[in-house]
């Protein structure tokens, strides 16, 4: 007898790992913070840091121990979320890690990215089977979301039963000491294990959308010389403001798309789940995606934060935020099954990405 039933991916574990270091706002008042032409700013330290707060929301933030590299956060959380998908880590058909820097040491300025990050967390893992494809996607902060729609098309095209997605970055160590946007950056990491289910109802990763704008829009997130101009070396470098009229334009318009491509309304979704790069700009996107649906006021409640006190880190804010929701760690959220969660990111490229993901 013929069956019905369809491939889905699930995810079928997570996992995380937010590092212990707490850096608060007030660590940042002693720093020599410079303009772009090198000039120094004379604010006093305290005032820069509560407008920064003000701007952001961001208190506090997470850094990595010395000790500790982006593919070693990365093997820990996906040991966290290979035990709780209770498969055997010789199963796995793919590791697929997103990161934007690699293994980078400590004062060290120097993205490792050879043998690749999944490489590593494979050999970290102790994982012996061959066939376990392990490769990077460096894709810019939404690199996550974007793994996790190419481990969709696997499974899906029949290739893949397993596969891990893990989001890693110690962005921190790239960010330049006398530049204000030092105090967005964080560290972390987050796994999640996909898994194919045969359903006759749509559940798990639905459809998505996808976008990439070059041209000018390349030199919003760079790297780039510090501000100080005796400082050597490169460091993670952004335009602010064009950053946030970029993401307000276009984030709210790769939402609509995704939710046109799946046949829902924006009251269909539960939950969004947007990167946390900044607490003020992801409640602008949310309320323009609410304006273009005619609604003038945003349910800001349908959008868990976590920025505030841990900071932007990259590639891992989306599934961290899925992992702490799930497992019941982030105060007044839940997933029930049958929820719609949108899951989407912006970042380096520039790059945007959403998709519709139906909890089982």
């Amino acid at each position: 007898m013929v069956s019905n039933k369809t491939i889905y991916a699930v995810i079928k574990g997570s996992g995380s790992y937010i590092p212990p270091v707490v850096v608060k706002n007030a660590d940042f008042e002693n720093n020599v913070f410079m303009n772009e032409d090198g000039t120094r700013i004379e604010l006093p330290g305290r005032e820069i840091t509560r407008k920064f707060e003000q701007i952001t929301d961001i208190f506090e933030r997470r850094v990595a121990p010395d000790n500790i590299l982006t593919s070693d956060m990365a093997a820990i959380a996906a040991a966290e979320a290979i035990e709780d998908a209770k498969i055997s880590k010789e199963d796995l058909d793919y590791i697929i890690v997103a990161h934007n820097l690699g293994d980078i040491k400590p004062g060290s300025n120097f993205p490792d990215m050879l043998p690749t990050l999944a490489s590593r967390v494979k050999n970290k893992l102790k994982i012996k089977n061959p066939g376990t494809v392990a490769y990077d996607i460096t894709f810019g902060c939404p690199g996550w979301t974007q793994a996790m729609i190419q481990a969709n098309y696997y499974i899906k095209s029949g290739d893949a039963k397993n596969i891990l997605v893990i989001g890693a970055d110690t962005i921190s160590r790239m960010a330049d000491p006398h530049d204000r946007d030092v105090m967005i950056f964080a560290d972390g990491a987050s796994a999640t294990v996909l898994q194919a289910v045969e359903s006759d109802v749509p559940v798990g990763m639905l459809k998505h959308s996808v976008r990439t704008d070059a041209g000018e829009h390349v030199e919003l997130l760079r790297m780039g010389k510090s501000f100080n101009p005796e400082l050597e070396g490169t460091y993670l470098k952004m335009l602010g403001r064009k950053l946030y009229n970029y993401a307000l334009t276009n984030v709210p318009l790769v939402a609509q798309d995704c939710l046109n491509k799946n046949g829902m309304d924006l009251k269909d979704v539960d939950l969004v789940l947007i990167h946390q790069a900044n607490a003020k700009m992801d409640e602008a996107i949310l309320k323009r995606l609410f304006q273009l649906y005619g609604e003038k006021d945003a349910d800001l409640n349908i959008m868990p934060m976590t920025i505030k006190f841990l900071g932007n880190s990259s590639v891992a804010t989306v599934p961290t935020l899925y992992d702490l929701i799930i497992k019941g760690k982030l105060e007044g959220y839940q997933f029930k099954s049958g929820d719609n969660v949108m899951m989407t990111s912006v970042g380096a490229g520039m790059n945007i990405n959403a998709f519709m993901y139906k909890m089982p």
